[in-house]
């Protein structure tokens, strides 16, 4: 199942946000320490509203920590960044991919970058500077789930 990282966030309502994507589409989502406010169920709950009890959060100490986990998965690491060379709208997303959003403030930093996988971008136009963090999970996680065949499973109700 293709899942979401979230690199040292820094906004609690853009991290809520993609908590309650995550809960919405059976998506597991990492936040990767330190965030840039407080990550504990109390104050995620507040951001996430009453979808947190439905969202699988995994919380990893820092990023040496996650890509222990992430490797021992066999899991893709696809970092989604405005200095990508290639648009989202172009990979081939497989399964066990984990989608890395960076910081609302920074991005990501180099190190993480050359530890991903795949790097991607979102196209835009020019002379603008990026796309909020949590619409750009949701148009990321969208085309990785079509293409896996991901999304759950429809009921009558």
């Amino acid at each position: 199942m293709v899942q979401i990282a979230l690199y040292q966030p820094d906004i609690p309502q853009n991290a809520g946000t993609i908590l309650r994507l995550g809960a919405c589409l059976a998506t597991p989502v990492h936040i990767i320490a330190p965030a840039g406010f407080d990550a504990s169920d109390r104050a995620l709950r507040r951001a996430g509203l009453d979808y947190l009890d439905h969202a699988a959060i995994h919380r990893h100490a820092s990023f040496a920590a996650f890509r222990e986990w992430q490797q021992g998965a066999g899991s893709r690491l696809i970092l989604l960044t405005t200095r990508a060379p290639v648009p989202y709208t172009q990979a081939r997303f497989r399964a066990g991919d984990i989608l890395m959003l960076g910081r609302e403030s920074a991005g990501a930093p180099a190190s993480v970058h050359e530890a991903a996988d795949l790097r991607l971008r979102i196209p835009m136009r020019p002379g603008l500077r990026s796309i909020n963090v949590a619409v750009a999970a949701a148009m990321a996680l969208g085309e990785a789930l079509r293409q896996t065949a991901g999304f759950p499973e429809q009921t009558s109700d």
